[in-house]
């Protein structure tokens, strides 16, 4: 499978400050088989915070992005990272990605981005084709700072 349809969950936290009303964050990302791929619908609502989940996204793995897959595996809490805009006052998420290069990318460009932890359906399936397409680095021989070998070479 080259795609994994997921949908998101953004979630709106309403704010007791002079300086903003509100704050928006993707707090999830799940598989999304059989869903409607383009429906929005409200999973939470209380008078300090909404969810809504967006669907219509389908993560996509590339052949020259495994060392960033394989990183975002490794790493204590592997992520899903969700780039998303706030229009007409509504955060809408545009781009969900597991690749930590991808994520540095946008977040470089100014890009809002959030990272939420990897559903274990989603890693699975990264995992799948990070043991496919991964080839770790070749390692390099370092030349150790050896005080003898300035000597031999000189004598």
């Amino acid at each position: 499978m080259d795609h994994f349809p997921v949908a998101v969950i953004m979630e709106r936290r309403r704010l007791q400050s002079r300086w903003a009303d509100e704050a928006w964050e993707a707090v999830g990302v799940v598989p999304a088989f059989g869903d409607n791929p383009a429906a929005t619908r409200q999973l939470v609502a209380e008078t300090d915070r909404d969810q809504y989940l967006v669907g219509g996204f389908a993560l996509e793995l590339f052949r020259d992005e495994a060392d960033n897959y394989f990183l975002n595996l490794s790493s204590p809490v592997p992520k899903v990272f969700v780039m998303w805009r706030k229009e007409d006052g509504v955060a809408k998420p545009l781009v969900a990605t597991v690749s930590y290069g991808e994520a540095a990318r946008l977040l470089d460009s100014g890009e809002q981005v959030d990272g939420v932890a990897m559903p274990r359906e989603i890693a699975d399936w990264v995992g799948a084709f990070v043991n496919l397409h991964y080839k770790p680095a070749p390692r390099k021989k370092i030349r150790r700072n050896d005080p003898l070998a300035q000597d031999r070479e000189q004598g």
